[in-house]
This record gives structure tokens, sequence and C-alpha cells, in this order.
């Protein structure tokens, strides 16, 4: 494998408010040099967390995808705050969207999204043993709570509405981890 690229500078190009855009010059080992740009996110990361309500049952949300204009099917997911642990994170998180505690949590894996130009890691959290509890979160409206039964998993997979390729990826890991268990 070659050597990293040498960053010879980075250049803001604009500042969303969620992400940073900015331009690269790098150095390839071979000479060659570029610019790239990329869309920075934070270095914590975000979590997105597959609730279990029993052995067989997981939470979904539909929440409005202003990226593809319609209403999809996920899992719960959110930013992980400054000077905050993962899986506080990912607690915090059921419980603004799902209404939703859990005793037990566990780190799964953790996934980029277009790593070629996107800057964020996703860390997917298993959540159990939940408990009620609600906080408010940052949601414009309501969040709709949809359990699913993992033994019902292909027919998630052929929805329309559910696309969002982190949701897919952990309830595939976490059907594969329950199924090896």
């Amino acid at each position: 494998m070659p050597d990293k690229p040498i960053t010879h500078k980075r250049t803001p190009i604009a500042n969303t408010g969620i992400f940073n855009i900015e331009q690269m010059d790098l150095e390839f080992s071979n000479g060659a040099t570029r610019q790239y740009q990329r869309i920075v996110g934070s270095d914590q990361g975000a979590v997105l967390v597959v609730p279990m309500l029993d052995d067989d049952t997981v939470l979904l949300i539909r929440e409005y995808a202003a990226g593809m204009d319609r209403y999809e099917l996920c899992f719960p997911k959110g930013h992980i705050e400054n000077g905050e642990d993962r899986l506080a994170a990912a607690n915090r998180e059921i419980q603004e969207e799902v209404g939703y505690a859990a005793r037990q949590l566990e780190h799964i894996d953790s996934v980029t999204v277009a790593p070629g130009y996107l800057y964020h890691t996703t860390h997917i959290v298993l959540a159990r043993n939940l408990y009620p509890q609600r906080l408010t979160g940052d949601e414009p409206e309501e969040l709709e709570v949809v359990p699913w039964k993992i033994s019902d998993f292909n027919a998630l997979m052929q929805r329309d509405d559910f696309t969002e390729a982190r949701s897919m990826v952990a309830l595939y890991i976490i059907r594969d981890k329950l199924l090896n268990r």
C-alpha cells in the first residue's frame, strides 16, 4: 500500500452550520498533486441505535428525510455531543426519538458512508432491556415509532421507504449477530 498523501493545505470553502466543506491540496507518493474537496463532520461522529423491544423486535422510526424529500423508515440516530460518550449519546437518542431508554448498550461496529468525500463516522449501538423513558428532542414533528420483527427481515429490506444505507447495514449486522448466538 502506498504512503498516505501529504496534505499541503486545507482551505475552508463553506460552513453550513452542520458540515464544513474544505479543499485539500494533496501530494501523492508518486509526486502527483490534486485538489480534493470534502465535507467534514464532527470528530466524535454520530450514533445509530438498534433498539430491541424483545429478541425478535426492533424499533424503527419514520421521519422526513430532506435529502430524498420523503419519509423514510430508519433506526434512531443523531450526533454525539462534545464530551459525550457514544453509549450515552445512543441512550439519549432513543429516549428522544422512540421514548425508551436501555439498561444494556453495546457498541457493535463503526461505519462510514461515501468516504471519498465525506469525513463522518457512524457508531452502531445495540440497545436492549428497554424501559419507557422520554426526553425532548430536536425533531420538528413527533416521530412515528414502528416495531418490526427481525423474522420479517426480507419484507423490510424490500420496502421502498427503507433505503438508508446505515440502517440497512445495521440490520444485517444485528440479524447476523443474533443468529450466531
